[in-house]
Order: structure tokens, then C-alpha cells, then sequence
């Protein structure tokens, strides 16, 4: 497997990053301590909204996840087509892939590239007439040709969009549309134990009369402060595999993945928290081999001591997990390594390869092994 692979330290101030259905924050058993955790889905909700935000992936080259796929073709066809027709049309499109639709909603997400989108929305408009006047059955299936049936599911190829291709794509009534994703993210763990705090509040309502005292509502919020351990994988042969074999574009993946997922959390309760707490190592290592999660280096909590914070002896315990799995399995082939750290490890760093000054540095390196990769 060619992979290029991030290891993240993470220290965040009190927060609830990513919560339950509780308003708790997530936690998780581990080596029969509870640790705070931070999910797989929001880490990969965070990258791909980064994306948007920084511009790191063009529009075009983006997907949208969405229920609302309706309204998004009938909006493409605006100005060709009456638009009561052509939700008709579109529903009678859809159905003949297996994709239901409720009261102008599909019955799930569906995750579709830009490409896609408008690739779907050509084909609506050339086969206006039929799938405008094709009967639907009670089962959702639609009665039109054979052809133009296998030409709206050629359609939906992935439409060489970067989230797609990196997190992949499930359409449990469309399987053959499935893609299968080109990177891992494992949840968020803290490299020690954690116990739940609360924020008890209370607010009070600025037109009371100055006889009325006392709260006008109280409340409480749970949170906790970490130093989370984050993992993230890339399959970089899959990557190009799902972006058609575009290897300039997974390239580009490949960089924009690794910054956003250095630098983009959930945004869960910053408005009370304001946890914008910046990581304090990050590590990556490239080159074909097996992957490797080095979560066990914390299996026994770090616990503090009053010469050294919480993230150096993480820092510490993850450089000597490194060099015991070097020891154990060898490195990659070809393998390349290197890691920024914020944090005095008193030379403990030296198994993460070489120590770069800034994080555009280290996308650098991440490029330069990626173009390798994708030769």
C-alpha cells in the first residue's frame, strides 16, 4: 500500500468539540480509562469544510452531500425547462437509479461531485420527454430504455471530487455507485484520562426591576480539556484510482488533506469555549508498507508530573512507540519522514525524521513525497 500517513498531538483548552445525543462531549474506553474523544465523521466534517473556506479545493472540484438533489438539478435546468416538469423528470431519473424520493427529499444523503451534478442534469434535459411522461410504480421503478438508464448510472462516476475520492461514498440502493475511500481518520483520543467537568450558568434578564432579583434561567454544559492523539491514513493508489487517474489532482488532495486535517476542528460550542488551540506536533511518514496507529503508545494514561506538561511526555511516549515499531516491523519502503514540533521533547523527536521549521515546510515534504508516490 503506497500511504502517507499524519500523526497529530493535539493540546485543546476546556471545550465540548464534538458532543452525544446529550450535549456531552464524546468519550470513549480505552486501556480501561475513559478519554476524551473526538469522532472520526467530525475531524472529516472539519477537512471538508476547510476546503471550502480556504480554497484549498476549487468548487469544481468538490462534492455536495446532500438530500435536496432535486432542487439542486431542477435549479441547473432554470430557464430550459418548467420547472414542475422538470422535478418530475429528475424524480423519474433518480428512481431508475434506485434513489427514492419523498416529498421532493431523497430518502438519504447523496453524496455527488459537481461533475456529476451537471452530468445528471445534461441527461435529464436530453431525455426530458420520456422521463417527464415515465411511469413510476409503487416500487420506485421507472420504465425507460435500457440505454439511457446505463448512461445516467455512467454518469455518476465520482466526478473526480477531492472529498469523494478521500472519504468515499455509500448508496445502500445503488451499490454499484459505491466508492470506496481513499483515507482513514481514526477517532481523536486524549493520551490520558479525562473526567467530565460542568459549566454551571446562570443569565439574567436585563429589564428586570430593580425589586426582582435572581437568575432568569440557569443552566450547566459539560466540557473537558485534552491532549488528543489524531490519526489520519491516506491511500494514495486509491486516491488516484478515484480521482480517474488524475495524479496532478491527488497531488493537490494529498496537500490540501493534510493542512486542513492539521489545522481544522469541530466546531462544537466555540462560541462558549473558544478552543482554537493550534497542534503542537505533527508527524508524517510516506513510502509503501503497512499502516500503523500508534494509539497504543497511550494504552497506559500519561499522567503529568510537575517538571513537564502533559503534551512533552505524550510527545515522549509517541517517539518511543515510533522507534519500537521500526525496531519490530522495518520502515516503510522508500519510506520519507518528517515532523513540526512546538514543544521542548528533550531530543525525544529524533525516530519522527527530520525537525522543519513551520507547517508549509512540512506540506512541502508531504508533496514531495506524494508526487513520488503517484509516479
Amino acid at each position: 500500500m503506497k500511504l502517507i500517513e499524519l500523526h497529530i498531538l493535539q493540546t485543546v483548552a476546556p471545550s465540548n468539540l464534538n458532543r452525544d445525543d446529550t450535549n456531552s462531549p464524546k468519550d470513549a474506553l480505552f486501556g480501561g480509562f475513559r478519554r476524551a474523544r473526538v469522532s472520526s465523521q467530525a475531524q472529516k466534517r472539519a477537512v471538508r469544510t476547510a476546503f471550502a473556506q480556504w480554497g484549498s479545493i476549487s468548487k469544481l472540484d468538490r462534492g455536495v452531500r446532500t438530500r435536496r438533489l432535486v432542487e439542486e438539478i431542477v435549479r441547473r435546468l432554470a430557464g430550459r425547462r418548467d420547472p414542475e416538469l422538470a422535478t418530475r423528470a429528475t424524480e423519474a431519473a433518480l428512481a431508475s437509479l434506485g434513489l427514492g424520493v419523498k416529498e421532493g427529499r431523497t430518502e438519504y444523503f447523496v453524496f455527488l461531485g459537481q461533475r456529476e451534478l451537471d452530468r445528471l442534469a445534461s441527461l435529464v434535459d436530453q431525455y426530458f420527454d420520456k422521463l417527464a411522461a415515465a411511469a413510476v410504480s409503487g416500487k420506485g421503478k421507472v420504465q425507460i430504455d435500457k440505454t439511457e438508464k446505463e448512461a445516467l448510472r455512467k454518469a455518476l462516476d465520482g466526478g473526480q471530487a477531492v472529498d469523494i475520492a478521500l472519504f468515499g461514498r455509500m448508496l445502500a440502493d445503488a451499490p454499484e455507485l459505491n466508492i470506496d475511500a481513499g483515507c482513514q481518520v481514526a477517532h481523536a483520543l486524549s493520551t490520558h484520562k479525562v473526567d467530565r467537568e460542568f459549566d454551571f450558568y446562570t443569565a439574567v434578564d436585563d429589564l428586570n426591576p430593580r425589586e426582582e432579583t435572581g437568575a432568569g434561567m440557569m443552566g450547566d454544559v459539560e466540557f473537558y480539556s485534552a491532549t488528543l492523539y489524531r490519526y489520519a491514513v491516506l491511500d494514495v493508489a486509491k486516491l488516484v484510482e478515484n480521482l480517474q487517474d488524475d495524479r496532478d489532482l491527488a497531488v493537490q488532495a494529498a496537500r490540501a488533506f493534510a493542512e486542513a486535517f492539521a489545522l481544522a476542528l469541530p466546531s462544537g460550542k466555540q462560541n462558549t469555549f473558544a478552543a482554537h488551540n493550534p497542534p503542537l506536533l505533527v508527524a508524517f511518514r510516506g513510502g509503501d508498507g503497512l499502516p500503523r496507529n500508534l494509539a497504543t503508545a497511550f494504552e497506559q494514561p500519561v499522567r503529568p508530573r510537575d517538571d513537564a506538561p502533559l503534551s512533552a511526555l505524550s510527545i515522549q511516549r509517541l517517539a518511543q512507540e515510533w522507534a519500537k515499531f521500526d525496531r519490530a516491523f522495518g520502515p516503510l519502503q522508500g519510506e520519507r519522514k518528517a515532523h513540526l514540533t512546538l514543544v521542548d521533547a528533550n531530543g525525544a523527536t529524533e525516530p519522527l525524521g527530520e525537525a522543519v521549521a513551520s507547517l508549509p515546510e512540512l506540506l512541502e515534504r508531504i508533496v514531495d513525497t506524494a508526487r513520488q508516490l503517484v509516479a
